[in-house]
């Protein structure tokens, strides 16, 4: 549940977390959780604006797309995100179409845990036979941050950073009962000893692409708080 408004101070500047994966909001929350911003989600706007087309190649691309529209549709400053697995053995597939890649990037209307489960076994699929010390991939997340102006919502900055490791083979993988995606293959280096699903949220939260992303624009908040204005 997001936390009440009255744990930000009246001045603080309003966060909206452009995300509809509710555990990508559930650990932008822990990760981002600070009185000096008031943390929006948005089942909190009524009505929630419409999910713009990620019609982008890149996970940048797709990150600018989300937080320029947002920001538009609500009048907020807003932060949104495009994160991905790239294996090494398959050229850096399956990239910004991992949340569908056992369709080749079309959504088919499956809950979140259908297409995880299809997902992640036609990226074993498509490793079959490939030896573990080639099957090197990173989670990659890209946050671009963007806030509305009279003349039209201004990105701000974007911030990428990656988790580095390996796809397990099976019937090592899957292993984990936390995380969700691809976390049940991805073996987080550097010793390769546990998949990401096995690392508590508390862990996970310091290591991860999405928490190394996060520093990064805590890290530009902290300076540039100022231009979170839509006057500015």
């Amino acid at each position: 549940m997001p936390p009440p408004p009255d744990r930000a101070p009246a001045s603080a500047p309003a966060l909206l977390l452009a995300t509809a994966n509710p555990h990508k909001l559930a650990e932008l929350r822990a990760i981002f959780a600070t009185p000096a911003l008031l943390l929006l989600s948005l089942d909190q706007l009524g009505p929630t604006p419409p999910e713009p087309a990620e019609t982008g190649d890149t996970f940048e691309a797709n990150a600018t797309i989300k937080a320029l529209a947002y920001a538009a549709a609500t009048g907020l400053c807003c932060l949104a995100d495009d994160s991905g697995l790239e294996v090494d053995a398959l050229g850096g597939a399956p990239g910004v179409i991992s949340a569908h890649f056992a369709t080749d990037g079309i959504p088919t209307g499956q809950s979140r845990a259908q297409r995880d489960s299809a997902n992640n076994a036609h990226l074993l699929a498509r490793l079959a036979g490939t030896p573990p010390g080639a099957r090197a991939a990173r989670f990659v997340c890209v946050m671009a941050l963007a806030v509305p102006r009279p003349a039209g919502p201004e990105l701000l900055a974007t911030f990428r950073s990656e988790m580095p490791g390996r796809i397990g083979v099976p019937p090592h993988v899957p292993r984990g009962e936390h995380g969700f995606g691809y976390d049940p293959l991805f073996l987080v280096g550097p010793d390769h000893a546990r998949t990401s699903a096995q690392l508590p949220p508390q862990e996970k939260n310091r290591l991860s692409h999405r928490a190394r992303a996060a520093a990064m624009v805590a890290r530009w908040l902290a300076d540039n708080a100022h231009q979170l204005s839509a006057r500015a």
